[in-house]
């Protein structure tokens, strides 16, 4: 896969749900759903009622990202109901490899989300079990937060460390990301978008998910990572 983008509902209208998704199909990749429990964040959000709800609605893969205590009890559940993809954050995992491993077997991409603080490095043997690592950055619990340039490191560590175990891994960015700062989370690595604030503070949504795309395509085929894994090719 190359370059997605998975608009955050977490800045969508709340009391149309459904139509705001519709107004991105055809053009996202993913909906990105933010799940907040007010007790891992400082926040409150929906939880798998709204999202089994959606489920039934949209035709986009539903991409669940669960800012909650205790995923090890609830993240299997909003795969079985049929997310594509459910990112558990790892400072709140118990046993982080086995719930990968439930995840994959009720049917999701499995990912793990990092902090802005937490090191990817004491990660790294993980990423065998896992589909897709989540490099946050904002602070995780709000949306419209501006966007820490300080990841960027982070996310080019994360890269190396995906290329260095000839991994099929999806590297998602969450957090201030928009026409400002894409270019620099791909160059940096990134294959996987988050935008809130960027797609529905538009106002054509789909639009704004094109030229986040196009910006992200274009940075990415300059990047050195990029070029790198193009050289090596298949075996």
């Amino acid at each position: 896969m190359g370059v997605q983008i998975s608009p955050s509902i977490l800045s969508a209208d709340f009391s149309r749900l459904a139509e705001e998704c519709d107004r991105v199909a055809g053009a996202a990749d993913w909906l990105h759903v933010d799940v907040m429990d007010n007790h891992f964040v400082p926040n409150l959000t929906l939880g798998l009622p709204i999202v089994e709800s959606l489920l039934k609605r949209v035709s986009t893969p539903v991409d669940c990202h669960l800012m909650i205590a205790d995923p090890d009890r609830w993240a299997p559940g909003y795969a079985e109901a049929g997310a594509g993809s459910v990112t558990f954050h790892v400072e709140a995992a118990h046993a982080p490899i086995r719930l990968a491993r439930a995840i994959r077997a009720a049917g999701a991409r499995a990912g793990m989300a990092l902090k802005p603080a937490t090191d990817v490095e004491g990660y790294a043997d993980l990423l065998p079990e896992l589909d897709m690592v989540l490099i946050m950055t904002v602070e995780p619990g709000f949306g419209g937060q501006a966007f820490l340039d300080v990841v960027l490191p982070k996310i080019r560590r994360a890269r190396e460390l995906i290329a260095g175990r000839d991994l099929d891994l999806w590297l998602q960015v969450d957090g201030g990301v928009s026409a400002s700062t894409i270019e620099r989370c791909a160059e940096a690595g990134a294959d996987v978008f988050v935008a809130g604030s960027a797609v529905y503070g538009a106002d054509d949504p789909a639009e704004a998910v094109r030229r986040l795309r196009a910006q992200a395509e274009t940075a990415t085929a300059a990047a050195p990572w990029a070029k790198s894994a193009e050289s090596a090719g298949p075996e």
